[in-house]
């Protein structure tokens, strides 16, 4: 078990600032000028942190007044500066060369021999506790590095798995030398730090036996949209080094916070990675450390189980709540973790502010919008939400970077900081491996670079010279598009917007661009469909699902297999993905209301799913067939809605995301929702119970006529006003001959949607609408606020333009009002 070392040095009259050697849990964040950001913070947790049952290992660190003393005591700042004078980072060659220069002459100068005898002191005093020669960690951290608004992590080098005195020293002068790789002279050189200005402190910590067990990073902010109340954390085998270098596609778990603190289980998301390879110790070997294949059936599995996965959120939690206060102001973090293979112990290993989302404007909306297509080249994990274009440049191995032209699309197997001088010239970064929280990910954030990691085989497809468009603007997957596709870039002020009293909500389909949409000042979301979630992430009918041994079409059920290859009971696929994408929805928005329509695909819709031909009759006009309510208590159909029910009591009871009202489409009478509502309650959602409400579909004729009645068996409406619309001018909207008769601002609409509205307010329900039409036409919304409807959902796109609309229609009715009133008086 590794335990928190609480080893005190002997007692010396020696102040902190003249020591050579401190332990971890004697230095604090306010010691960063003394032993750098990553030991500072070690400390830190180790002192504030354990207490409220944060595991961190302890260690001791060497100081920057040590690496000042070994610096002064070789005469080496004259020769350093000499060697830097004609620097000129932008020429590769040239910091190539000038960087080995500086590193041999760190090499080939000894440690004082107060140094050495520090440092073996208390690595032997690491040995009285855990064992001869005991195993640590040796890892840089300069006295500039984890400020809020520069990283200077992965500049200097890291040495896992060293044994004894000697292994110890030798990396730790490493590790003094790292202080000028190549990488680390370009990003102080660009950022305006003196290179001698920044001092070295070594940090030796007791390893976690992650190489038996996983390891990975892990973010209290959502990397790519900055969205705050979520908690990303990767994982992948072995030791952790492959994550943090990009040489893996990790395991990806997404945990929503603020429910979190509540006592609730919300894993919003869980993304299998390829684990191909796990970093362990080389036993008796000549390096440090090896990478190995991971079996096959460990790379199909997941690396962390959810009792895991909830610890290390509840742990990000904390740790940004203590930073936070500490640097008084919103401080999300950049973590490393580590589990124990012996123990089964985790463990946290590193901390550090992260420096990108946290520093942008919170008040303008950047948008990037593709205004064409072409052929998708390759797929991978979006970094950012930028576009970039340019000609494709495959470079496979560091010793080609010279050849790299500005402007040009770096792609490569996976980057480490040595490809940094030609990174920030790139327009985008595309990578065979990695996940969101490797290093080619990390620094094209900060950067501003947009990125694709883990394409599989980019290097493969993309050839040098070729033109290409590399967009990050879709949602969670990046596309690398042939040619360059026009696109553009506007941005909205979202500071200072007025409060109306209607409610503007929004429209969204896809979970994958939840986080980012919600940025989009609204009220939440009236319309969160469930056929984009079953369509694109489920694939299979459900029924297909319930029935898979009986599955006719062997192809078909192959295709199943392995789309569920991790769910021995089938129908746990449907209701773990669907459950997965309400519950990113609604956490996007919470707490505000997030309406989530119950599936209403279409006969022929339904067919067209995995396995679905089995299970759907052909209908000749499915558009007025089997769809919406009549489906969710029919007995050939009811045992599938059982599966959204549970997926949907699982959101709001097992996650906590109450915000989340269902609501039931193509209702065509009362008696029809209080069937539904049976249903419903037979899995335990019960209008009425745990706030919940149902809502109801106003897109019938029926549903108007009979509003009163509908008013007793639900909670609200929300008016659809495309069905609406066909229905009452009896048309068919697909039909190109009539399409042209197809008008939501068409009187007779108006009048039935007037009428629901003045029927909801009778009876005391609520009231939207969450059709096309308030996107398409201002001056249909007018009409709706005119006539008091409670809320408006619209396409993201149209939702500042509409919100200010509204404002104006607002003021405007305000003042008529009271110009009435000042007549009658």
């Amino acid at each position: 078990m590794i335990e928190k070392l609480a080893i005190q040095q002997k007692q010396v009259l020696i102040p902190k600032e003249k020591a050579l050697v401190l332990w971890f849990d004697e230095v604090g964040i306010a010691d960063i000028p003394l032993v750098g950001g990553k030991n500072a913070s070690l400390g830190e947790m180790i002192q504030q942190l354990t207490p409220k049952g944060v595991s961190v290992p302890n260690g001791f660190a060497t100081t920057a007044y040590a690496y000042r003393c070994f610096i002064e005591s070789g005469g080496l700042e004259a020769k350093l500066r000499e060697i830097l004078a004609d620097l000129d980072v932008e020429d590769v060659l040239n910091l190539r060369q000038k960087g080995k220069q500086a590193r041999a002459l760190i090499m080939g100068t000894p440690f004082p021999r107060e140094l050495q005898a520090a440092i073996a002191d208390a690595y032997d005093k690491l040995c009285d506790r855990y064992g001869d020669s005991t195993d640590v960690a040796v890892r840089s951290s300069a006295t500039a590095e984890d400020l809020p608004d520069a990283s200077f992590a992965g500049q200097q080098e890291t040495y896992l798995n060293v044994h004894g005195c000697t292994g110890v020293l030798e990396c730790c002068q490493k590790c003094f030398a790292s202080t000028f790789t190549d990488r680390a002279i370009s990003y102080r050189q660009l950022r305006g730090f003196d290179h001698l200005e920044v001092a070295l402190s070594v940090g030796v910590q007791k390893m976690v036996r992650s190489d038996l067990a996983s390891s990975g990073v892990m973010f209290s902010i959502d990397t790519e949209t900055g969205f705050k109340n979520a908690a990303l954390i990767t994982a992948a085998y072995g030791l952790g080094e492959n994550i943090v270098q990009g040489a893996v596609n990790p395991d990806e778990y997404l945990v929503f916070k603020p429910t979190l603190k509540q006592g609730f289980r919300p894993i919003l998301d869980k993304r299998l990675g390829t684990k191909e390879i796990k970093m362990v110790y080389d036993l008796g070997g000549s390096k440090y450390t090896k990478n190995v294949s991971v079996a096959a059936t460990e790379r199909g599995k997941y690396a962390l189980n959810d009792e895991e996965i909830l610890q290390l959120a509840r742990w990000a939690v904390l740790i940004e709540e203590h930073y936070s206060q500490v640097h008084g102001t919103y401080t999300p973090m950049d973590i490393e973790w580590a589990k124990d293979g012996n123990t089964g112990e985790l463990f946290v290993v590193q901390a550090r502010p992260e420096t990108v989302q946290s520093q942008k404007s919170a008040t303008v909306l950047r948008n990037y919008k593709l205004q064409g297509s072409s052929a998708v080249l390759a797929k991978g994990r979006a970094v950012g939400e930028a576009i970039g274009q340019g000609k494709a440049r495959v470079i496979l191995e560091v010793s080609e970077i010279a050849d790299f032209e500005a402007g040009e699309v770096l792609v490569t197997n996976k980057t480490d900081p040595d490809w940094e001088p030609i990174m920030k010239k790139a327009s985008a970064i595309v990578t065979n491996s990695g996940g969101r929280t490797c290093h080619a990910a990390i620094i094209a954030r900060e950067m501003g670079i947009p990125a694709i990691v883990g394409t599989g085989d980019a290097t493969k497809v993309l050839k040098n010279n070729q033109e290409i468009t590399v967009s990050c603007s879709e949602g969670e997957e990046g596309k690398v598009y042939s040619g360059l596709v026009p696109f553009e870039v506007t941005e909205s002020a979202i500071d200072n917007l007025p409060r109306t009293r209607t409610r503007i909500l929004m429209n969204v389909g896809n979970p994958e661009e939840a986080f980012g949409l919600s940025a989009i000042p609204c009220d939440g979301v009236g319309l969160a469909r469930l056929e984009f979630i079953i369509a694109n992430h489920i694939k299979t009918h459900p029924l297909a699902l319930i029935h898979f041994d009986e599955l006719a079409d062997e192809s078909v059920k192959r295709q199943i297999a392995k789309l569920t290859a991790l769910y021995e009971h089938k129908p746990d696929f449907f209701t773990d993905k669907l459950a997965h994408g309400i519950a990113t929805i609604a956490a996007a928005f919470y707490p505000n209301p997030v309406i989530v329509r119950m599936s209403d695909f279409k006969s022929n819709e339904y067919a067209n799913l995995l396995g679905g031909r089995q299970f759907e009759p052909k209908e000749e006009n499915p558009m007025l067939g089997w769809r919406g309510a009549s489906r969710y208590y029919d007995p050939n159909y009811r045992e599938a809605y059982a599966l959204e029910c549970l997926a949907l009591k699982r959101v709001r009871d097992e996650m906590g995301l109450t915000n989340v009202i269902p609501m039931i489409p193509f209702c065509r009478t009362p008696d029809e929702g209080r069937k539904v509502l049976v249903e419903m309650a037979k899995h335990g959602l019960v209008k009425g119970e745990n706030g919940l409400q149902v809502y109801v579909m106003c897109e019938l004729p029926s549903n108007v006529i009979f509003a009163d009645e509908f008013a007793q068996v639900f909670d609200g409406f929300s008016i659809g006003s495309n069905d609406l619309t066909q229905l009452t001018l009896g048309l068919d909207r697909d039909s190109a001959l009539v399409a042209h008769i197809f008008d939501e601002r068409n009187e007779a609409v108006k009048r039935m949607v007037e009428i629901a509205i003045k029927a909801a307010k009778k009876y005391g329900r609520k009231i939207g609408i969450c059709g096309q039409a308030p996107s398409d036409y201002p001056e249909f919304a007018r009409f709706l606020v005119e006539l008091g409807i409670d809320s408006i959902s619209l396409n993201p796109d149209s939702v500042l333009k509409t919100l200010l609309d509204v404002a104006k229609v607002e003021v405007s009715s305000s003042m008529m009002d009271l110009a009435t009133e000042v007549a009658k008086v």
